[in-house]
């Protein structure tokens, strides 16, 4: 259970300002169907953070555990770090909008989350908890509790949340679990 809620609230709070959460705010202005690009929210979170996931798990069985917890505490802080330089929105018009709302959402989510702070936050989860299932279920639910409530209220939700502040948390946050990691190894 540890592995779900930590994955939801660092997933979460990481999304918040972040390039994707942008791109479901486009998405949102440009498509009518929300339900179909949640969907392709879902669909794309959940093959990326698999894979992501299982490759954390994988991980811990390369490198030596006096080593793993250190790399994987540094790996958080210094997540935690890059968490504080606010992405860009950089989604511009393509061949794949002219798919439609669920296979545009689908292609663009899964493009951008590829090398994005939420994805290698994954990776570090699942080499934590050594868990692909339930860090893929809490990474999920996470990316969507930050993207779903931008998607039906985007603008309104966007002006009533400071960036600034949730960036600063999502950072304490991601460098206590990285000195957490160091101090009390699971592995």
């Amino acid at each position: 259970m540890e592995a779900v809620l930590t994955s939801i609230s660092t997933v979460a709070l990481a999304e918040m300002g972040d390039k994707t959460q942008l791109l479901a705010l486009f998405l949102a202005a440009r498509f009518s169907s929300k339900f179909q690009i949640v969907l392709g929210i879902v669909a794309a979170t959940v093959i990326n953070h698999l894979i992501s996931a299982w490759f954390g798990v994988q991980i811990t069985n390369w490198i030596p555990g006096s080593w793993l917890n250190w790399l994987i505490g540094a790996s958080f802080i210094a997540v935690g770090l890059w968490i504080l330089i606010p992405d860009k929105d950089d989604s511009g018009e393509s061949n794949v909008l002219k798919s439609g709302a669920l296979i545009a959402t689908f292609v663009l989510f899964f493009i951008a989350e590829v090398g994005d702070k939420t994805q290698i936050a994954t990776v570090l989860l699942g080499a934590k908890y050594h868990s692909v299932l339930w860090v893929t279920i809490g990474s999920t639910v996470g990316m969507l509790l930050a993207n779903v409530p931008v998607v039906y209220a985007g603008q309104w939700l966007l002006k009533r949340i400071d960036p600034k502040k949730t960036r600063i948390a999502a950072c304490v946050l991601f460098i206590l679990m990285g000195i957490a990691a160091i101090l009390y190894p699971a592995v």
